[in-house]
């Protein structure tokens, strides 16, 4: 059993540790369930990933194409865009145990990295959880949202969400 932390693509059998480490990490209002998960990882499977170390999944990223502007309802299905110009991060988790290990980062530089060599602009996210301090030391920046249509799914988060975008760079290397 290896103690170095690797990525690597999200597999319909990782699911059982997804949901697990949702679990671990969101309260009741966010845990979306297993069936959804695995139809998200079948419309969008080349932009969901795990972080593996010490021989287990412990942090997964998931998200797919669109168009900067458009989010995703929770408990919403992916709609994958098909002129995409944007890699929207629905859902980044890292088991509480492997927190401190970098993974989530990780995952994020990987998967902009998956998202410039596909020529995509931009990064998205709605941000959670007190978490836009995390997003923001990643280059991400706080935006509205346009439409009374995107202002009604970010209203689908509870609390306090935050609609955010980062601009790509050419070029990123996973890292």
């Amino acid at each position: 059993m290896s103690d170095a932390a690797f990525v690597r693509d999200m597999r319909a059998a990782d699911l059982d540790a997804v949901l697990a480490i949702q679990l671990a990490c969101y309260g009741a209002g966010f845990v979306e369930d297993g069936e959804l998960i695995a139809r998200r990882l079948a419309a969008a499977p080349h932009t969901g990933w795990v972080a593996e170390h010490g021989g287990g999944v412990r942090a997964y990223l998931a998200g797919y194409p669109s168009v900067a502007g458009k989010l995703t309802p929770l408990h919403g299905e992916f709609e994958v865009a098909p002129q995409a110009d944007s890699l929207y991060l629905h859902d980044l988790a890292v088991h509480p145990d492997a927190s401190g290990l970098g993974l989530g980062p990780r995952l994020v530089r990987h998967a902009w990295a998956h998202a410039a060599l596909a020529g995509w602009r931009h990064s998205t996210l709605v941000s959670v959880q007190s978490s836009v301090g995390f997003w923001e030391r990643q280059g991400y920046a706080a935006t509205q949202p346009e439409g009374a249509e995107q202002q009604a799914r970010l209203a689908t988060y509870p609390g306090r969400s935050v609609y955010m975008i980062r601009r790509l760079e050419p070029g990123l290397n996973p890292a």
